[in-house]
């Protein structure tokens, strides 16, 4: 059994035959700004290290290395359906992959960028969402949604966590960025705050947990748990930019059915 560390998603999405996980940093093999779990085959951490990580992450699921599956991810508004396993090299471009296949194991990487999990259990239909703030804008958890009602889900019964995410407190941005989502829009200015510095701070998970329920999605929650300010337990990219390092660890969240 590996001894990889999760996060327990919010109680809205703990639903029978559904297993899942935020995990964090801790519980893998890959050293130095790597240390320990880092799931990222685009980093430039050492492979082997990666997918002993990553069979250590399936293990935890309950499913074989292979069974576990995501996208190559490019902050678009993507949604792909997965019936079966591919191969690392043959990973579609997309931001979320979603399922209706027990066994397979669905997941995506962040780090600081939102991972959404979702899944209708009464249907056996998941979704897994990489959420940066161009897909959030974009509208990647809309096209989520409709990859798994394409599958059988019901909007009405899907429930979603938001896991581990850059906060509102850690996420400073600048006018541009502001005045990009308040154009045309003007209630998305309550998604920023001046009362963190000089510039602007933006509170993504927020503006998703409302796309989220503007969608329909009735039970829908966030774990509040922010990436850049926890460095013992997740990883950061805004915290390696900071610092001026060469890379960075990404960790993995990943759902199923059965």
């Amino acid at each position: 059994m590996a001894d990889a560390v999760t996060f327990k998603a919010a109680d809205g999405l703990l639903v029978p035959g559904i297993r899942h996980g935020f995990f964090l940093r801790a519980g893998g093999v890959s050293e130095g700004i790597y240390a320990s779990l880092n799931c990222g085959r685009g980093s430039r951490d050492q492979r082997e290290a990666v997918e002993e990580n990553r069979a250590r992450v399936a293990s935890a699921l309950g499913v074989s290395s292979t069974s576990l599956i995501g996208a190559y991810q490019i902050h678009s508004p993507t949604a792909v359906i997965a019936h079966e396993p591919w191969e690392p090299d043959e990973a579609p471009q997309a931001d979320a992959v979603v399922t209706a296949t027990p066994g397979l194991a669905v997941s995506v990487l962040t780090a600081d960028c939102v991972p959404v999990l979702l899944a209708d259990a009464e249907a056996g239909v998941v979704g897994a969402a990489h959420a940066g703030w161009k897909g959030a804008k974009a509208g990647i958890l809309e096209a989520t949604i409709e990859a798994m009602e394409s599958l059988g889900a019901k909007t009405s019964r899907i429930s979603a966590a938001i896991g581990p995410a850059i906060s509102q407190r850690a996420y400073e941005v600048g006018p541009e960025f502001r005045a990009a989502f308040t154009e045309g829009a003007p209630e998305n200015d309550k998604y920023f705050s001046d009362a963190f510095g000089p510039r602007p701070h933006f509170n993504l998970p927020a503006y998703l947990l409302d796309r989220l329920f503007a969608a329909g999605v009735k039970s829908a929650e966030d774990i509040g748990v922010c990436t850049l300010e926890n460095e013992s337990i997740l990883f950061s990219y805004r915290r390696a930019c900071l610092r001026s390092e060469s890379d960075y660890g990404r960790q993995i969240s990943a759902i199923l059915v059965g």
